[in-house]
């Protein structure tokens, strides 16, 4: 297999390709990546012998249909993906998520290549605190933020791709992931590193808006279970079902940091911040047999935060230039 993977040095993207490697040995893999501030190169480096990496930008047209054309299967991960730098400043968000996203679709068409195209939950903008209702594949699409709109635009286009166009595409919409490699302007590994600085970890608001945790190996191992299987056309949500508040995710992390449950600082809350996301994956377990292996939350956020202590070299260079940003919007 012959596989390009767009944003293949971000978060997801980079834990993608070392995934793929291992379970895939004989596959040929290209990255392509505009290493903007949340793209790392290093953190392809226990691959990088293994994978042919390509600095470039998914709105280049003429780089993506030659790399397209070069693949069998494109992995589309690349994306403007932080709420906070949408509401400051969208115009990123409407160039790379629904741009360049129409040029990978452009160049998929002219070569007839399988597409998998990664989404959010998002798109699906909030659900109501107080209910058991989920998120499912047939929920109406109510984006609340720059980005989460910017993504509902790039679905819409590979659905439309697709009946228009006969494109084999499949899409999935995730809930939020954690885990290695996660750039640090981000909840989890925002907090952890703020520990690790000796700085007190920053909660918007009273932290009652909850989110579904998926650590990043079981998201991945849900896409790859989607290219093998996964029915042309289709969405699917994935999900691991556990639920926690920004509160409980703070509290926890001081909590195996050995620190005091309540030493956080509240900030101003996020402009439009959605209350609750909760995705219902029975469609992903049932017709592909995935089931998270980090089921244990804790578990794996203890792992993650060991993670962080063992590699500052990689996170300590993002640090001051987030927090700097983080200043500028008040929070």
């Amino acid at each position: 297999m012959r596989m390009l993977v767009t944003g293949g040095a971000g978060f997801i993207g980079a834990n993608f390709v070392l995934d793929t490697i291992e379970r895939r040995p004989d596959a040929e893999v290209t990255v392509l990546d505009a290493l903007t501030y949340a793209g790392n190169r290093d953190s392809l480096s226990p691959v990088a012998g293994r994978i042919r990496f390509v600095h470039g930008d998914i709105c280049d047209a003429a780089l993506v249909d030659r790399l397209v054309a070069e693949s069998d299967v494109v992995v589309h991960f690349a994306a403007e993906s932080h709420v906070d730098n949408s509401l400051h400043d969208p115009s990123p968000f409407i160039r790379t998520n629904i741009l360049g996203t129409f040029t990978i679709l452009e160049a998929v068409r002219k070569h007839g290549r399988r597409l998998h195209h990664i989404s959010t939950d998002e798109v699906f903008g909030d659900l109501p605190l107080d209910a058991v209702e989920q998120f499912t594949e047939e929920t109406a699409y109510d984006p609340s933020s720059p980005y989460s709109a910017s993504k509902a635009s790039s679905d819409m286009l590979v659905r439309a791709w697709v009946r228009s166009y006969g494109v084999e595409a499949t899409l999935s919409n995730c809930a939020n992931n954690y885990g290695p490699y996660q750039h640090v302007e981000k909840l989890i590994p925002r907090q952890i590193t703020n520990l690790l600085t000796g700085t007190r970890p920053k909660l918007y608001g009273a932290g009652a808006n909850v989110r579904e945790w998926t650590h990043v190996a079981d998201h991945n191992d849900a896409v790859h279970r989607i290219i093998d299987g996964g029915r042309i056309g289709h969405t699917y949500l994935i999900g691991s079902g556990d639920e926690r508040s920004n509160k409980e995710i703070v509290e926890l992390i001081l909590e195996l940091s050995g620190e005091p449950a309540g030493a956080y600082d509240h900030v101003a809350d996020r402009p439009g911040h959605d209350l609750r996301y909760s995705n219902d994956s029975t469609k992903v377990r049932t017709e592909l047999g995935w089931q998270p292996r980090y089921a244990d939350f804790r578990a794996g956020l203890a792992a993650t935060l060991d993670w962080y202590r063992q590699n500052e070299w990689w996170w300590k260079p993002q640090k001051t230039d987030t927090e700097a940003r983080y200043g500028i919007l008040g929070r």
